[in-house]
């Protein structure tokens, strides 16, 4: 069963590369001209988001597909990566095989030579992260201290210069 948050990511990725939602069982279309604001969805992105879940809206849809965002939260469905572009898709749980991936009708998609479309990130969570994984390198002399130690023990392993240095005989 896909969730209200992956439902959301799902119409954020085809909005990135131009897609809409159509609205009012497909009688108003809405795509918010910005999606992203720094770390989070734009303003504009989440009362779009706010709209295609009001009852008052109606059947709401993706554009290129059959299922309403009221049936992607229902039981019968999941949100996977397509095999061939990697967006994410709807699949039925069982039953009849979906139709097609949005990407069929977006021309040169995927595209390789652009960035794929993201979700917002921290910035700073990001950077935390990395920043976490280098200081737990502190003990970076001691691990080539132990290498040394290997090397002395095992002339056929290679030595640490070659290893940190690329300096291959």
């Amino acid at each position: 069963m896909a969730s209200q948050q992956q439902v959301k990511q799902y119409i954020a990725y085809w909005f990135l590369v131009g897609k809409t939602v159509y609205i009012n069982n497909g009688q108003q279309v809405r795509k918010p001209q910005s999606v992203i604001q720094q770390d989070q969805f734009s303003s504009e992105f989440e009362a779009c988001w706010q709209e295609i879940l009001s009852p008052e809206s109606g059947h709401c849809y993706l554009q290129g597909t059959d299922q309403t965002v009221e049936e992607l939260l229902s039981p019968d469905w999941d949100v996977e990566p397509c095999a061939r572009c990697e967006m994410p898709i709807p699949l039925k749980n069982s039953g009849v095989k979906t139709g097609a991936c949005p990407c069929v009708d977006v021309e040169n998609w995927p595209n390789d030579e652009l960035p794929k479309p993201h979700l917002p990130v921290n910035n700073q969570q990001h950077l935390g992260g990395i920043s976490n994984r280098l200081q737990g390198e502190d003990n970076l002399d001691e691990i080539r201290n132990r290498l040394d130690g290997i090397e002395k023990h095992s002339p056929d392993f290679p030595k640490t210069s070659e290893v940190y240095y690329g300096n291959r005989k």
